[in-house]
């Protein structure tokens, strides 16, 4: 693998460190006006810095793996193989920590030497994005350091298929390369920086984060030749893991019947003086570990360490796979926690070509026993159903064309070279009850009607509504034949989309946990804004220059949301409250005023209170000058709310009403103190 001309598997280049340096800011997907006018994708073109040639993309990347981008303190590689055995998904995700992130700043910093903004001491947004567009050509080029090779084991170098990069499906992402909201951020002080612009210290030791993923809409970011088997025969496949200081390799491979692992070595090439070439087998590191998932796919995984003081050492591992059945086999066995013959399993939603989640995996799994794990093969009685276990262990249950919403099923264990358990389980899946949910009249709970389809004879049914972190009170009902609605509080939860969340149980079928969208939502109560009269009976309480009033008075909102205040008067708003829990406080300056014309001799202010959801309040306030001479001076009721609501659906007639008495109770409260 080592000597093949096309791939140089193992060839590791040497490279200076502002080659490196340039190389890794590649990886890192985008384009800014920093950099773009002064470098194109021609490797023809030359940066004009110093008279330096400008680095042709394919050249400089070629046969350069992710460890010699960067030193991460961890990095986790997953690779996905396709069921075509030709194509492949490759994800990375690396860590780079503390002072390390700090290297790896200032070297992307200076590489913008001779560009505005750069080798300033400084790494900016705009040297961060300047060359992310190429990215994804440089790892185009890059080794994967993966190689597969059918036949009887294989070790060494030669002939070997290797992986290799798809240009087109290579997604990057970096994280906090420059930190947001960093204490020492600042504006981008260089002429032609972009709108926005912020740089921080090379020096910040904030940890960094490398992400390598599918690009969007694409199928796979990796590819080798076609096994002409397609996994069917024995093959080997080949890791260089030199350079991977600690690292996690997970390798999923298509369904395959019988597929396992049979061997493996981690070998040590050193190359001494003389030419001479030592090969040993590492025994200090830990192998691989092989796991059949709940589908029958086989996952192995390996952790990697790999040590400074080990730079000299070449060290690959090989692992070994044969389709052929294993001389003993024993077959799965069910367990006493698996349900029992005659068990209803509950489903909900059923619809005709979708997969809908039964049992959960982290219930399902403890339903058989096999050493090499084990899946589930149903038979139904009726035609268009089947169910079966996916990668996570999930009971998934589907139909196709069929009017049927129950049906008996025989089901045995079966592990992945083809043994079946002796016994089998008879279960009936299917809907135990329709549901459906609408607001009351007045919008404080959902009105949840559940019926029955007679699947099982009796059902307790348990449910809330539900948000993403509250839930409201729980009710419950006992089903028989009829049909039954519950009220459901939604005291508590805020305003916004709201769902059903429950349990429904019985004596003859498995527990269901349901979670239900009914498309509903809570309407957003308007705040309530009072304004205090002070001791003279007035709402404002004015200093001796005759140019400033003050205000007082109490704010809150029915749903618990957080309301903002402003005021306008005159055609001038602020916001200057002084809050306190639910009472507010605020010094009205005059000024504003002094330009109308006729001359001002009372002052209308408007306040209004939005909450969270945008849904407003405002009311108006009539404070008289008392140094004008006002002959029409209104001493009566002389505040008016009005409620204004965007965003969510409007509240009943009758709720709004009520704001408004409400209210008003508090100013007439106000009034008599």
């Amino acid at each position: 693998m080592a000597g093949h001309t096309r791939y140089r598997f193992t060839h590791l280049l040497s490279r200076s460190s502002t080659a490196i340096g340039l190389i890794f800011l590649m990886i890192l997907m985008g384009c800014s006006p920093l950099f773009t006018a002064q470098v194109t994708l021609d490797s023809s073109e030359q940066l004009p810095a110093d008279g330096r040639q400008s680095l042709a993309i394919e050249e400089e990347c070629e046969g350069l793996k992710f460890e010699d981008l960067f030193n991460y303190d961890f990095a986790n590689f997953i690779i996905n193989v396709g069921d075509d055995w030709a194509v492949a998904e490759m994800d990375a995700d690396a860590f780079v920590n503390g002072s390390k992130s700090a290297i790896v700043r200032a070297n992307l910093d200076g590489l913008f030497e001779g560009l505005s903004g750069g080798d300033n001491g400084y790494i900016s947004t705009d040297e961060r994005d300047a060359v992310r567009a190429i990215g994804p050509k440089c790892i185009g080029v890059m080794d994967t350091r993966v190689g597969i090779r059918e036949g009887i084991p294989h070790r060494g170098t030669p002939d070997w298929n290797n992986m290799s990069f798809v240009e087109d499906g290579i997604g990057l992402e970096e994280v906090d390369l420059v930190p947001a909201n960093h204490p020492e951020q600042r504006s981008c002080q260089n002429l032609g920086s972009a709108n926005g612009c912020k740089e921080v210290p090379v020096e910040v030791t904030d940890d960094l984060q490398i992400q390598l993923f599918l690009a969007d809409a694409e199928s796979n970011n990796v590819r080798f030749d076609q096994l002409p088997n397609s996994g069917d025969s024995n093959f080997t496949l080949a890791l260089n893991i030199t350079n991977m200081s600690y690292a996690h390799l997970e390798l999923n491979f298509p369904l395959k019947q019988g597929l396992r692992m049979i061997n493996y070595s981690i070998q040590d090439t050193i190359t001494n003086n003389d030419g001479s070439v030592n090969v040993s087998e590492n025994m200090a590191l830990s192998g691989p570990e092989a796991i059949y998932l709940p589908d029958g796919r086989l996952r192995v995984n390996q952790v990697v360490t790999y040590a400074t003081s080990e730079s000299s050492i070449l060290r690959q591992l090989f692992i070994d796979f044969t389709t052929m059945a294993p001389e003993t086999n024993d077959a799965p066995e069910w367990s006493s926690n698996a349900p029992e013959d005659g068990t209803v399993i509950p489903v909900l939603g059923l619809t005709s070509g979708n997969d809908v989640l039964a049992v959960a995996g982290e219930r399902t799994e403890m339903w058989a026993t096999d050493d090499s794990g084990w899946g589930l093969e149903c038979s139904f009685a009726e035609t268009g159903w089947s169910a079966s276990l996916d990668g996570e262990g999930d009971l998934m249950v589907s139909t196709v064309n069929t009017q049927a919403q129950s049906s008996d099923a025989e089901c045995y264990v079966v592990d992945p070279f083809g043994s079946m358990s002796i016994d089998s389980r008879n279960w009936t899946f299917g809907e135990v009850f329709t549901s459906s949910g609408l607001l009351s009249e007045t919008g404080d709970s959902i009105e949840f009607t559940i019926t029955p389809t007679g699947l099982v004879n009796e059902l307790e049914i348990s449910a809330h509504a539900h948000q993403m972190n509250t839930m409201g009170q729980m009710r419950s009902v006992t089903l028989a034949s009829d049909a039954s609605t519950i009220s459901l509080p939604l005291d508590g939860l805020s305003p916004g989309a709201i769902m059903v969340m429950g349990q429904a149980e019985s004596s003859t079928m498995l527990a269901l946990d349901f979670m239900l969208d009914f498309d509903l939502e809570k309407a957003s109560l308007p705040p309530l804004v009072t304004v205090k009269k002070n001791l003279d009976g007035e709402n404002a309480t004015w200093d001796a220059s005759g140019l400033t009033f003050t205000l007082q008075g109490d704010v809150l909102d029915p749903d618990g949301e957080d309301v903002s205040l402003s005021l306008r008067l005159c055609g001038y708003t602020t916001n200057d409250f002084l809050r306190a829990g639910s009472a507010w406080e605020i010094d009205v300056n005059i000024v504003s005023c002094s330009s109308q014309n006729p001359p001002v001799t009372a002052y209308d202010i408007v306040l209004t209170a939005t909450d969270e959801s945008g849904t407003m309040t405002t009311l108006s306030v009539y404070v008289p000058d008392p140094y004008a001479n006002n002959d029409g001076d209104n001493n009566g009721d002389d505040s008016t709310i009005t409620v204004e609501e965007e965003g969510l659906p409007a509240i009943s007639m009758m709720a709004t009403l009520s704001i408004v008495l409400l209210g008003a109770a508090f100013a007439g409260r106000a009034r008599k103190e």
